[in-house]
């Protein structure tokens, strides 16, 4: 005789999932950010943990009412459809009950704000697929159900995490780093959309334009110790912005300077242009 399905449990199971896949998603995002260039501020890792903490309720509380509007009636009516065609459909049927459910409030609500199809789509499919998780683990009959979830889910988000460190740590995965330049990689016109230009030249003259400071001077590339240790010294009288950091990517390549206080994190950017033309950049202040 097949043990009694407790609905309750598979709602308790799915909102643990939803909250599970929310953390496996951080700890994603935050590996993956340490493989591409800093933002002109650095982000505050104290805050945003904080952040995160204070949101953990949110996150519990909408991952609850998913499962109980989508995952609850996915799994009811594939236990229903089990009876009808057999024990394997609830399986299978529970992804397409999933899906079938959130067609008419993802799309009526594209429909309504006229949102792009691509974009719906996109959103439908992850939605599908995340609740779609939360319903098949939830599936099986089992009262020891709901410990095995948050054994193995805890484990796969701090697996994750540990791993990937690892990976950083030991070049598995491409841990962001400055491009290698030489000194003719700085030739040319570096700016910002803000006004504020550095013309460099190959007989190591230099022609920059800033607030309050505009003028000739010279300049030399320090190759340091490594490419973290990489400056370009710019030396125009009149002006307090001698050294320069290396950031960017080997394709875009970007020179930066901190302003006001060094633990502030806001940086002054310019790019090269590219060609002659005048590139994208940005001043954060």
């Amino acid at each position: 005789m097949r043990q009694k399905r407790s609905y309750g449990l598979v709602v308790v199971v799915s909102t643990l999932v939803g909250c599970l896949e929310v953390a496996l998603t951080v700890v994603v995002v935050v590996l993956y950010v340490q493989t591409q260039p800093p933002p002109d501020r650095g982000p505050d890792w104290v805050e945003i943990g904080a952040d995160l903490v204070a949101t953990a309720p949110l996150i519990g509380v909408i991952s609850f009412l998913l499962s109980l509007v989508f995952v609850l009636p996915a799994v009811a009516l594939a236990d229903l459809l089990g009876r009808w065609l057999g024990r394997h459909a609830a399986w299978w049927s529970a992804p397409l009950i999933v899906a079938a459910l959130l067609t008419p409030p993802v799309f009526g609500y594209a429909a309504y704000n006229d949102t792009q199809t691509r974009a719906t789509l996109l959103f439908w499919v992850s939605a599908t697929a995340s609740l779609s998780a939360g319903a098949l683990i939830a599936l099986p009959r089992d009262d020891r159900l709901l410990g095995r979830v948050a054994r193995w889910g805890t484990g796969a988000v701090v697996g994750t995490g540990l791993f990937g460190a690892l990976g950083l740590a030991v070049g598995l995965l491409p841990a962001y780093e400055p491009p290698a330049i030489e000194p003719q990689t700085m030739i040319g016109l570096w700016n910002d959309r803000m006004g504020h230009d550095l013309v460099f030249t190959s007989d190591g003259r230099v022609t920059g334009t800033f607030p309050g400071c505009s003028g000739s001077g010279t300049w030399v590339y320090e190759g340091g110790r490594d490419v973290w240790t990489q400056k370009v010294r710019v030396d125009i009288p009149g002006c307090t912005l001698p050294v320069w950091d290396v950031g960017g990517t080997a394709e875009e390549p970007r020179i930066l300077q901190r302003i006001g206080d060094p633990d502030s994190g806001t940086l002054f950017r310019l790019d090269k242009a590219p060609d002659g033309s005048w590139p994208r950049g940005s001043t954060s202040r």
